[in-house]
Parts: C-alpha cells; structure tokens; sequence
C-alpha cells in the first residue's frame, strides 16, 4: 500500500481534538448514555439483528459508545480506534459500563497486526470510509476478520452527501474516487464553534468501489439499502421530517443520505 503515514497522522491529530470536544457535547449525550439511552440507531439494529452471544468487532468506534451498546445488547464486543484520546474514554467506559468490553488503540489498516481473532460480526458506522484511501487493502482485512458463517455490516453516508459544499448549494467533489481531498478542519459536527483547527485529508468512494472491494476480498453481498434521512443532525442545513430523521434543507427527499451493506462469509470460506 502507498505511504499515507502524513495523512494518517495529521487526521489522527484532528480526531483527538475532535474527542476532547465530542466527550462533553450535547450530541453524543455521554451521560445519558451512561443512564442507558442507546446510541445505536433502528437502521443498523433492525438489519444487524440479534447480536446475544455473538463476537463483535466494531472498526473506527471513536470512543465506544456504539460498541458498548452492542455489548449492552449481548455482544461480546472489541473496539478499534487510532485515537489514543478516543480509546482512553473508550476504556474508562468499559470498566465502568461492561468491564468484558475491549478496546485497541490502532489505524484499520493495522489490524491485523494487533488483532489475532475473527468475529462473528464485523461492523462500521457513519463517517467511516471518507478516511480510507485503499479500499482493496481495507476489504481484505475486514474480510480476514469475519469468521466464515459470519457477515461484515456497514452503515455509512451516502457518496452523494460527500460531493457537495458544506452548505449544499454546489457540487464541487466527484463520485468515485480521484486521490486526496484536503480540508481545514474548523469545528466539528458536534460543536460547529469549537476551537479546533487543522487540515485534514480524505478520499471520495463511489458504491460500486465500496462494494466490489468487499466481493474481490471474499465476501457475499447479501443487502445494499439506501436512505433518504440521517438518524444522525451531523450536517448544515439539516432540518429534521420525522423524529430522528434528518434531511437537507431544499433537499428534502431527493438526495440519499444514507446506504447500508450487509456482506457474508462463505462457510467454506
């Protein structure tokens, strides 16, 4: 794989910054979490299902609130996260929420190199694959993880989201991807006036990328839904058209904001 080392590093720097401020914001609602108000949302529980019993390993968790409502749910969960900030919350929740509960401090794309075991479940949510520039590389270690009989899970933002302009007035990003994007990271989703500042660096993926990387790598596409609302107000302009769906401002209804993927492993696989 390429040497991305700079991005990763300058993106890691701006996902602690991140952490300290969406620790204490009213949008991850930490302490109503700790009360038992679920962070996860009805379009993954719905198409995950029952998790009792199962091994989980949850991909890019941030601070874990999502893995631990996995855990919460019966899963015996595993978090991963290159955010040292991230993962220390991480681990403080667990001992305090569901000391079963595992965390690692480590890029996806060293997965391997710190993980032995495979999962019944592998699963990534919301503002995930924007960060992966070798979605080959990233499909193979999924894949590698998932024990045969099991499935890989994603739940994302639509690539149609990520063409726009912050405010959703022009398109000014392709489809598919065509190399690094840089951006100055000013705020964040969760708190547009806090005082962070950095460049950041991504990469655009179309469906058809996402999803032939996951079939060459081994897996068996068993679902692709698209949605039109975010569970998550996380974008300018949102207006919300139902309780906990979110849509575009002008957009209502036109744009997807959401697709979901569910990909099994072959039994002899």
């Amino acid at each position: 794989m390429t040497n991305y080392s700079d991005f990763f590093a300058a993106n890691k720097t701006g996902w602690n910054k991140r952490t300290a401020v969406h620790k204490d914001s009213a949008f991850y609602d930490l302490e109503g979490f700790r009360a038992g108000k679920p962070a996860l949302n009805s379009i993954e529980l719905d198409e995950v299902g029952d998790v009792t019993g199962k091994s989980l390993l949850h991909l890019q968790c941030h601070f874990g609130m999502d893995t631990l409502d996995w855990a919460r749910r019966g899963a015996k969960v595993t978090g991963l996260d290159f955010s040292e900030n991230a993962i220390a919350i991480a681990n403080n929740l667990a001992a305090e929420l569901s000391p079963d509960a595992r965390f690692v401090c480590a890029n996806v794309y060293d997965l391997d190199q710190h993980i032995t075991e495979s999962f019944d479940i592998v699963f990534c949510s919301y503002g995930v694959v924007g960060w992966l520039p070798d979605l080959k590389r990233w499909a193979q270690l999924v894949a590698a993880k998932v024990k045969p009989g099991g499935f890989f899970y994603l739940a994302e933002f639509h690539p149609v989201v990520w063409m726009f302009d912050d405010n959703f007035e022009k398109i000014i990003y392709a489809y598919e991807d065509q190399g690094v994007i840089e951006t100055e990271l000013s705020g964040t989703y969760a708190d547009r006036e806090a005082p962070i500042s950095g460049k950041e660096y991504g990469w655009n993926h179309s469906l058809s990328e996402v999803i032939n990387a996951l079939i060459e790598a081994g897996l068996e596409l068993t679902s692709l839904n698209e949605w039109m609302y975010s569970p998550h107000p996380c974008f300018n302009k949102v207006v919300e058209v139902d309780k906990g769906k979110w849509q575009i401002e002008g957009l209502e209804g036109k744009i997807p904001l959401v697709y979901s993927i569910k990909a099994g492993k072959p039994v002899n696989g």
